[in-house]
């Protein structure tokens, strides 16, 4: 496995970069996000990469961040989804708003990826939030400058010991004011509950 690669940018074609290492050329596709922060061709530059083999050839993905490859990593292993897709997402939206939508189950932006669908988005934030350890949604969410643990996780898990399904709660939590009290938020939550 190629884990990075650290060279000299010798031709960037959207969506796919040459690195010369040492006299060797890689080929490497990279998310619009790596792309537009890459630094002028000739230049020095370190990518971590992700070496996918399947019987029609090799293919090397870039990326100037862990936290990108860790998530097009996890994103590789939803059903449905290739390594086309999983890029396109990438570029789509930044590492911080997967990791919010992921945490918030909320598919609207993921709908305006391009090959992203209802069904796909919903499948993909089901499976990645069964998939993404808590360990690495929190780093991950530290890496992308979210505030953890958010006030809704909070509820969100007392309302479940309490006995309520993920299911009737999520949507409740998007009605929440935006920063309420993790007790207040329970409380109007169980209110809302109540009335259901």
């Amino acid at each position: 496995m190629i884990g990075r690669l650290t060279g000299l940018l010798a031709a960037k074609n959207p969506p796919q970069i040459l690195l010369d290492v040492q006299g060797v050329g890689y080929e490497v596709d990279v998310p619009m996000s790596t792309f537009y922060n890459l630094p002028a061709t000739g230049e020095r530059l370190s990518l971590h990469t992700h070496l996918l083999v399947r019987e029609d050839g090799q293919f090397l993905y870039g990326f100037l961040g862990e936290d990108e490859r860790a998530l097009f990593r996890q994103l590789l292993k939803v059903s449905g989804i290739g390594a086309r897709t999983a890029l396109a997402v990438l570029s789509g939206m930044s590492v911080r708003e997967l990791v919010q939508d992921i945490t918030l189950q909320e598919a609207g932006r993921l709908v305006k990826v391009p090959g992203i669908g209802k069904k796909t988005a919903e499948r993909l934030l089901l499976e990645l939030r069964d998939r993404l350890p808590k360990t690495m949604t929190s780093s991950l969410a530290t890496a992308a400058g979210m505030s953890e643990p958010a006030p809704t996780d909070d509820i969100l898990n007392a309302l479940m010991a309490l006995g309520y399904s993920e299911r009737e709660v999520l949507p409740l939590l998007k009605t929440l004011p935006e920063g309420v009290a993790v007790a207040e938020g329970i409380r109007q939550a169980l209110k809302l509950l109540s009335k259901a």
